[in-house]
């Protein structure tokens, strides 16, 4: 009950921000891609709104918001958390050092990024590349969702806990998500570790290759 209340009042605030003053009543919200059954014509259109947010407090200190980048429709999608320094200077997410390295993860599995739709879960910069704060999260989601429903992939990476847990609603630690396939309406979801953990931690790049290579045999059935 609580997370649906957290979620009705996430959509709610985004329909405020919106101008929106009278609600329509819409099915009960029972997962995550029905956070926001208002789907813009395309993503240049979803991007125009994202640019233009004020939904949390990240507008005042960011430079630009990161709302991702790939083709669309596109049969892999990548989330991350949120965009750090070189993001919000280029305004392109994953050009840091993290995006290098996850440059070569996608390379070991024969992904290309420009064959992919890469996003974060949230598009503007915390100050201090802290993790996102809940609110902020709640914010993003229904952006989210609508990236999901746009690009429509065949499978989804999730990197990091942030995103996992963001496109799962769960409540569980990676060390748990992690290792196995979930369903988000059909598509599989598979979490691992981000790669700026990654960079943090190398042991945990032996766990993270095996979780690449079950979403390469995601793709390849």
């Amino acid at each position: 009950m609580l997370d649906f209340i957290r979620l009705l009042r996430s959509y709610l605030g985004y329909l405020e921000a919106l101008g929106v003053e009278v609600v329509p009543a819409y099915p009960e919200i029972k997962n995550f891609l029905d956070l926001d059954p208002l789907v813009p014509e395309t993503l240049e259109d979803l991007e125009k709104e994202v640019k233009r947010c004020r939904r949390c407090a990240l507008h005042r200190t960011r430079t630009q918001a990161v709302t991702g980048e790939g083709p669309c429709p596109a049969e892999v999608m990548l989330v991350g958390e949120a965009p750090g320094r070189e993001e919000d200077l280029e305004g392109r997410p994953f050009v840091g050092a993290a995006g290098k390295l996850l440059d070569k993860m996608l390379a070991a599995i024969g992904l290309k990024r420009e064959e992919l739709y890469i996003t974060n879960v949230v598009k503007c910069r915390p100050p201090g590349n802290r993790t996102p704060e809940r609110e902020e999260i709640e914010a993003c989601r229904p952006y989210l969702a609508r990236q999901v429903r746009l690009v429509k992939p065949r499978a989804i990476l999730a990197l990091g806990s942030v995103a996992a847990r963001s496109l799962l609603l769960s409540d569980e630690p990676l060390s748990r998500l992690r290792g196995r396939a979930h369903e988000l309406e059909g598509i599989p979801v598979v979490p691992t570790y981000h790669p700026a953990y990654l960079l943090r931690n190398p042991a945990a790049k032996r766990a993270a290759w095996e979780d690449l290579k079950l979403f390469k045999s995601l793709l390849e059935r």
